[in-house]
């Protein structure tokens, strides 16, 4: 039985990965940032028994820290952590370089990179420094996206940042070996979450869909199901991997 911190597990991605992470017989640790009432429903959805959740702001360093350490507490340790939090591409969040003001371009930056690139990089500290204090393996797993290779014209501060958690990932799965920790990301095309359903249902929809020539989006099962592999025993030999899920929609090789 592992002891896993899942962030951003108020939904979506998040949510699917506690899911499948406590069907594994995992206990997990959900964070959520604003809405406590969906982590509260994602934790009635686990299966078995002493998950917690745990709330706060990943983009402040203390809270970050806090976080880990209530974490831990509940838990008894922790030996796996799920990068998922980040601020996702949305008309909210949209900031095409011909088309915002310079405020507008500054706070989106500052937006993104704190929450989807710091925060996982200060996690990933707290985390790594616990285990190398117990002489414990464990496995951190970052959520990225297709964005940081196909580029987001609309949304570039998202796609660099996304850049920088692969990298970060793969610094760390050489800095971590020794230490038994492994770590690994995987980089999800467009998914279907709650979140994307709107578009999806939209004018825009088909579009998206034919993305990939399986005529469809991916689903946070999908996702879940390969942050489940990544993060088990025998998954160690794929430390410092970064793994497509697209549907095809953005081959590189």
């Amino acid at each position: 039985m592992a002891h896993a911190l899942v962030t951003g597990a108020s939904r979506g991605i998040g949510r699917a990965t506690a899911i499948a992470l406590s069907r594994r017989g995992d206990r997990v640790a959900v964070h959520y940032g604003r809405d406590a009432a969906a982590a509260a429903s994602t934790l009635h959805l686990l299966s078995g028994e002493g998950h917690v959740i745990v709330g706060g702001d990943l983009a402040d360093p203390a809270e970050a820290e806090r976080i880990v350490a209530e974490a831990e507490a509940a838990l008894g340790d922790l030996d796996v952590l799920v990068n998922n939090a980040g601020v996702a591409p949305s008309a909210a969040t949209e900031h095409r370089i011909a088309d915002v003001d310079y405020d507008a371009w500054q706070g989106a930056w500052r937006q993104m990179v704190d929450v989807d690139l710091i925060a996982p990089a200060n996690l990933s500290y707290l985390f790594a420094r616990s285990l190398i204090a117990r002489d414990a393996p464990g496995v951190i797993v970052n959520v990225g996206s297709r964005g940081a290779f196909r580029g987001e014209p609309d949304f570039p501060a998202y796609g660099a940042a996304k850049a920088g958690l692969h990298a970060l990932g793969q610094s760390l799965a050489v800095a971590l070996a020794p230490h038994k920790i492994a770590v690994a990301t995987v980089a999800p095309g467009f998914v279907g979450t709650e979140r994307q359903q709107a578009k999806l249902d939209g004018d825009g929809g088909d579009a998206v869909r034919a993305q990939s020539p399986f005529g469809r989006v991916g689903t946070p099962d999908e996702v879940a199901a390969a942050i489940v592999y990544l993060t088990s025993a025998e998954a160690q030999w794929a430390s410092g991997a970064i793994l497509d899920l697209n549907g095809a929609s953005y081959l590189r090789s």
